[in-house]
Parts: structure tokens; sequence; C-alpha cells
């Protein structure tokens, strides 16, 4: 069946759903049996709404989708009013990016009143990532991140929360909020050190934390670096703990050149990433006459 001919039937679908919810609401069917009608109803416009993604009309989807959650929660099946509004924002995603938002909330307000913190948590990213990638939005990225990871702290899934809190501490940077930024960054060090799987990532928290340290004051980062060699002294021999004191004597000798060199020499072997740049190139801002590109 081509795309026209799918669109079709999904339309005599909702047709028919309609009708069902209309006869559920007559006086005789209050008397025998009306929520059987609705159930019906649910299960069309389900299918209405599987047509339309077939069919790649999207908002028609999500808006069957809708209807069939609407249904659910009038007949208090909450699960599955959530499992549709999440079916509508995954629907509405591709056509509509502040409708999916509209429709992951309102599952998520019955995920969170079921106690069913984790997956509620799951669907936070699934916003913070359209307010990413779509909206572009990052004050409200950052938002849905952290409430992600709280409800993931809250129900013990620590690996998951700290994921979520490196995204933020990603943003935080980025709009220049570092004292956020190395707030984390240490506080999921921290732990990673610990870990013996974790370990080794622990020297890139901390390295990304003297760095946003570095871009408040020299004299911080210097004291952060003592800090951090002192609780994880695997750190002093790591490439990134000598890069931060190259550019802290750099920085100290206003010395360009010196700063350039060993950002370069670091880059051949580990390829900074954009986050990276961005941070070292704020940090060369403040020595006096910077005025030429990183690389």
């Amino acid at each position: 069946m081509d795309q026209a001919g799918k669109e079709k039937e999904a339309l005599q679908l909702l047709a028919e759903a309609d009708k069902k919810v209309r006869g559920s609401q007559s006086f005789f069917a209050g008397l025998f049996g009306g929520s059987s009608r609705i159930e019906e109803a649910c299960d069309i416009y389900a299918r209405a709404a599987n047509m339309f993604k077939m069919a790649k009309n999207w908002s028609a989807a999500g808006n069957a989708f809708c209807q069939a959650a609407q249904l659910h929660l009038q007949l208090q099946s909450k699960h599955d009013a959530a499992t549709n509004f999440v079916d509508a924002g995954n629907a509405f995603k591709k056509a509509d990016p502040q409708e999916a938002i509209n429709c992951l909330i309102r599952a998520i307000e019955i995920y969170t009143d079921m106690g069913r913190f984790t997956i509620a948590a799951k669907h936070h990213i699934s916003i913070a990532e359209i307010y990413e990638t779509e909206l572009v939005d990052i004050e409200k990225a950052i938002a849905h991140y952290e409430q992600a990871a709280d409800y993931y702290k809250g129900e013990e899934s620590n690996s998951s929360a700290n994921k979520c809190l490196l995204k933020v501490a990603t943003y935080a940077a980025q709009l220049e909020q570092y004292q956020k930024a190395v707030e984390i960054y240490e506080q999921v060090g921290t732990s990673a050190m610990d870990s013996p799987l974790l370990k080794y990532s622990a020297k890139e928290y901390f390295f990304k934390a003297a760095l946003c340290h570095f871009c408040i004051d020299m004299l911080n980062a210097k004291l952060a670096v003592q800090k951090y060699e002192e609780m994880f002294p695997a750190f002093t021999d790591s490439r990134e703990c000598k890069l931060v004191k190259k550019l802290l004597d750099a920085h100290e000798e206003q010395n360009i050149d010196g700063y350039t060199d060993a950002v370069k020499e670091y880059d051949s072997i580990s390829r900074l990433d954009q986050w990276l740049t961005t941070m070292l190139l704020r940090i060369k801002k403040t020595i006096q006459g910077e005025e030429e590109d990183l690389r």
C-alpha cells in the first residue's frame, strides 16, 4: 500500500474511533458498558497513529497517539496513557519539537506520580536532547539534564546520574558558569578515582576542572592542581596535569609562544575536542597581547 493509501486508511480508522467515543457518551452506553467502547477507541486511535507513521505524516500520528493517551487517562490506565504520550512525543520529534516536549512532559508527570523515576529520568534526557539539537536552548537542556540526574541519584543509579551531570558541566562551562562546572567535575572525578573501572577517567575530570578554575583565575587553578595531585597521585604523571602546569608557567611569564607550543604538543598526541579548544582559547586570551588563533 502506498503512502496515500495508508493515510486514507488512517483517516478511516480515526473516523471509526471518533464514532466509538461519541457512542460511549450516549445515555444507553452509560447503562451498557461505555468503557468497553472507549477501550476499543484507544486501540483504533493507536492503529491510526501507526498508519500515519507509515505514511510519514508525523503530526497526525502524534495527535492520534495523544487522543489514545487521553482516553487511557479517562479509563484510569495510567501506564498505557504514559506509553502513548511517549509514542506521541517520538512522532512529534520529526515535525514539531515543542509539541514533542509537551507530550514527554505529560508522560513524565504520570511516571513520577507512579514512582517510576528511572523512566522519568530517561524522558528528561530526551527533552534535553531536543533542546540541544532542535531548539538550541542550552539553559533548558541543562535544567532537564539536572532533573534527570536528581531522579537517577534518588534511585541509586549513580553512573547514569554522573553522565547527565557531565553534560551539565560541559554546557555550564561554555556559558561561563565555571564554578558550577568545577563542582561537578570534582564530584564526578572524586567518585571515579575510587572505582577500579573508572579510575582512568578521573584525570580527565580533574583536568577539565583545572581548566575551568584557570578561566576564573590563575591562582585558583594552581591551588586546584595541587589539591588534585594530593587527592589522586596518578594525576601528577598524566599528560593532562603536565599540560596545565606548562600553561600556568606560560601564563605567569606572559609567554604566548610557550602557551601555544604546549597546546600544540598535547594536540599532536591527543586531539583537542571543541570544548577543550574553546576553554584553552579563552585562557589564552587572558595573556597580554593575545590576538592570534590557538593553532
